[in-house]
């Protein structure tokens, strides 16, 4: 009997789950990309290289940070270290 309040449990959470989704308005952005960056045809969800593409603004960006995030995900490090 507990197992079936359980599924029961289950089945109404992820029915209100789907409604939450459902009336959102869709998905939205994913977190780590600013507004824009994942929509269309970006099916590798890769952004563009710079604090202008972050959804949020870092604290502090220098020429090793611009150069690390232009060459993800090479294996190879940029030289500016």
């Amino acid at each position: 009997m507990a197992l079936i309040k359980l599924a029961f449990a289950g089945a109404v959470a992820y029915g209100l789950y789907r409604y939450a989704q459902r009336s959102s308005g869709g998905q939205t952005d994913h977190a780590a990309f600013a507004a824009g960056e994942t929509n269309g045809t970006n099916f590798a969800k890769v952004r563009h290289a710079g604090p202008a593409a972050m959804r949020s603004d870092p604290t502090e960006w220098d020429k090793a940070d611009q150069a690390s995030d232009e060459s993800f995900p090479a294996s190879d490090p940029p030289g500016t270290y």
